[in-house]
């Protein structure tokens, strides 16, 4: 599965109350990041829209001047849908702060779901192959 990668750096306007990364923020990047690889992988930016953000995990806190770097990919595909997992760690470290998975869907020119024609992705390894077992229950 081909992986899509984004980084932003934390900074002083990103954080919240606690100093720390302001989770309204995050989700902001997430689903930019999410956004990617789904419209890389159909092709047409203006036929997607998010459905459903079916949540991010926060394992650590993220500080201002982190950078922080999110990896995303497309794990799984129904008729119209595109189901992407996201996660984000600090530049050159590989712990998982945040993940998360988000589904977006193919739109016509009105708005209407239609089909993508996307082949299923394939597991390369298995923690892809766990991925894609963890997107088919979120259906």
């Amino acid at each position: 599965m081909k992986s899509y990668k984004v980084a932003h750096l934390v900074k002083g306007e990103d954080l919240n109350h606690h100093g720390t990364l302001f989770a309204g923020r995050m989700a902001e990047w997430f689903t930019e990041a999410c956004f990617v690889a789904a419209a890389s992988k159909y092709g047409k930016t203006e036929s997607i829209v998010c459905v459903k953000i079916h949540g991010m995990r926060f394992s650590a806190p993220m500080n201002k001047g982190d950078i922080i770097t999110l990896r995303s990919k497309v794990v799984t595909t129904g008729t119209t849908s595109i189901t992407v997992y996201g996660k984000a760690t600090r530049e050159n470290d590989d712990r998982v702060l945040l993940d998360g998975f988000i589904t977006f869907v193919v739109v016509d020119e009105n708005g209407n779901k239609m089909p993508h024609n996307l082949e299923k992705p394939q597991p390369s390894n298995e923690e892809e192959a766990a991925l894609i077992e963890e997107a088919k229950k979120l259906r």
